[in-house]
């Protein structure tokens, strides 16, 4: 228990919380929890009646750990730590280290035992620890499983095992290589969306059980896609069955309010200069990777663990030891999370939602990064879709510096680039909504959305209803509106997004130089200007080069000369407003010639025919000479 005491254990989950044993040839369960201001504490449950003076735990010398070993106890019993602090009456808690829960409005912890489900998925994770993700396609399919299919008649959520191959095929349809999974972690409160965690150790009992998450991550394994869990190591709510003042004390939590309150959510923050809070957190990622074979890890709210004036008031916050803002000891606990993932699990994914400049984020710890592989790109979805579309077309010439904004920095780290589940919902309106003018427009722009969101680099992020035009914002008490597939123009949305994921697949110059400034060339710097963004995507030979136009504004452009690098026919690809996807079907009848006319700095140029709001994207004959 040293390790757990010092903060360097990254397996604290073998010594705490409950397991099924047999001990001294008796079955039983052995309890061990960390309660250091505690005065007593005893084990109460279903094997003795909830009776408080029948199982008391021993204290081991001056660890703060109480032990303790019930004869009989047996899988599924429901038990909780009954705990006796200074001036206060006997309160019970629910097993931080639980691995399952009873279901709601109960608040105890169940014996479980984690062994018996047998995986299919080692060919998957042996090509996971040999694959770089980071320099090929990597394209996310952000949802909530309570809500992706409506619940059942009768109101009874889906199960794990139910969802497992409807998702794992639609996903599949859709080129999606990762599902990412909103948080399953035990909590109270469904509103709170799982962010709000009471369970850490413990998979949301609302679809079924441990295995049967585990059957749904290998199926999906079973069918090439990957499968990322959303974590939140930055703050807890303070339900009093959980982890808020344990053992009467502020113990998983800063003691002093101007570092432990977080006003915002109501919540409060982890204390990550105690060993055991940092043993309790790296080891809880462990655990996930380790035992339900996740695939990555996003990290939620990085920056309001990074920063100690995160949404606190002046004069409501402390500073560091040195005069400053930053949470150093958060920083400290970020490094050691993401060495310890990385050095137990080669090829797994720790991606930070973090949308401050905050610099390093995907720097590697030794050179005085934080260490995550991917950042989520708050600012594209921002400057682009909060800010540039939602101008009418013939304002966006004045508005054409919002495009150009993220090249400044698009190399900068490494990036996700998101469309989540905080951009549609509290009143923000769906993705559709959000668009300017008619129907038709609505959903031209909304192809122009996902189009960009390829086109540049970094890894798409598309939360689910995103592809097939939801009208209403989300709702979690209620699935995706999947009738309006039955509408060509939200048929051909979802047709764009498959295909957009196919071609980003199939052409290497789209992700082989991601995080490379040579992946990338602005062909006409005035184009913004005029309302037009083309861009060359540029892999290593032999890939072919890609070119990428869009047309902002709501009328066609003919004649539109363009300057590329190397001659041949460029077959068009991809055109957003084909009547494949309930488009205008204006275009270049396949593909055009390029000619020995010098144009843009660029030794051959091709003339186009561009729809309105819409995107094309052509391939060359032949890559660029190495």
């Amino acid at each position: 228990m040293s390790r757990v005491l010092a903060g360097t254990s990254r397996r604290a989950y073998t010594g705490l919380g409950a397991r099924l044993v047999r001990e001294d040839r008796r079955d039983g369960a052995r309890f061990a929890t960390w309660a250091p201001g505690a005065e007593s504490v005893s084990i109460v449950g279903e094997f003795n009646g909830w009776d408080r003076s029948a199982n008391p735990m021993t204290l081991r010398g001056s660890t703060g750990i109480w032990e303790g070993f019930v004869t009989g106890a047996i899988q599924g019993q429901r038990y909780r730590f009954a705990i006796g602090a200074p001036g206060l009456p006997t309160f019970e808690k629910a097993d931080p280290y639980g691995l399952l829960c009873e279901a709601a409005p109960g608040t105890a912890s169940r014996l479980w035992d984690l062994s018996g489900f047998a995986w299919g998925d080692a060919g998957w994770i042996g090509r996971r620890a040999r694959f770089d993700h980071l320099g090929h396609p990597i394209s996310i399919y952000e949802l909530h499983l309570g809500s992706w299919l409506a619940p059942d008649p009768d109101g009874r959520g889906r199960s794990y095992r139910e969802l497992a191959p409807r998702l794992a095929d639609y996903v599949a349809e859709l080129g999606f290589t990762h599902v990412e999974l909103m948080p399953l972690t035990e909590h109270p409160f469904t509103g709170s969306w799982g962010y709000q965690v009471t369970g850490y150790y413990a998979p949301t009992n609302r679809h079924g059980t441990p295995q049967d998450l585990m059957f749904l991550v290998d199926h999906l394994h079973r069918n090439g896609i990957g499968v990322i869990l959303d974590w939140v190591p930055g703050h807890f709510p303070r339900d009093p069955h959980g982890l808020s003042r344990f053992d009467g004390t502020f113990l998983y939590e800063y003691a002093d309010p101007r570092k432990r309150e977080h006003g915002e959510w109501g919540t409060d923050v982890f204390d990550y200069q105690k060993g055991p809070v940092v043993s309790f957190l790296v080891s809880n990622a462990v655990y996930w990777l380790e035992h339900y074979h996740f695939d990555g890890l996003r990290v939620d709210a990085v920056a309001s663990m990074l920063y100690l004036d995160y949404a606190r008031q002046p004069g409501r916050w402390m500073t560091n030891r040195y005069g400053g803002n930053e949470n150093t000891e958060a920083v400290r606990f970020l490094r050691l999370l993401n060495e310890a993932v990385h050095d137990e699990f080669p090829g797994v994914l720790m991606i930070a939602e973090e949308s401050t400049s905050w610099p390093g984020v995907t720097r590697p710890t030794d050179l005085g990064g934080l260490g995550f592989d991917l950042k989520w790109d708050l600012g594209w979805m921002h400057d682009l879709m909060n800010g540039y579309l939602r101008h009418p077309p013939d304002a966006r010439p004045e508005a054409a510096g919002q495009l150009l904004i993220r090249p400044r920095y698009m190399h900068d780290e490494r990036y996700v680039l998101p469309l989540s589940h905080d951009e549609v919902v509290h009143e923000k309106r769906s993705l559709l909504e959000k668009m300017p003018g008619d129907d038709h427009e609505k959903f031209s722009n909304v192809r122009l959305l996902l189009g960009h969101q390829h086109a540049q680099p970094g890894r798409p992020l598309l939360f689910m209803g995103g592809e097939t035009g939801q009208r209403r914002e989300w709702d979690h008490d209620r699935g995706i509106d999947w009738e309006v597939l039955e509408i060509p123009a939200h048929l051909g949305l979802r047709r764009w997004v498959r295909d957009l994921n196919e071609f980003t697949r199939s052409e290497p110059a789209m992700s082989r130089l991601d995080d490379d400034p040579r992946g990338i060339e602005l062909v006409d710097p005035d184009g913004p200007s005029r309302g037009i963004l083309s861009l060359l995507r540029l892999g290593l030979p032999p890939d072919r080069v890609v070119l990428i136009v869009f047309n902002f504004l709501d009328r066609p452009r003919a004649d539109e000369r363009i300057g590329v690098p190397v001659p041949g026919r460029w077959v068009e690809r991809l055109n957003s407003e084909s009547a494949f996807y309930a488009g205008c079907n204006i275009g270049n009848l396949g593909g055009v010639e390029a000619v020995s006319i010098p144009w843009q700095d660029r030794p051959y140029s091709i003339v186009l025919t561009l729809p309105p709001l819409g995107m094309l994207a052509l391939v060359s004959p032949s890559p660029i000479e190495g």
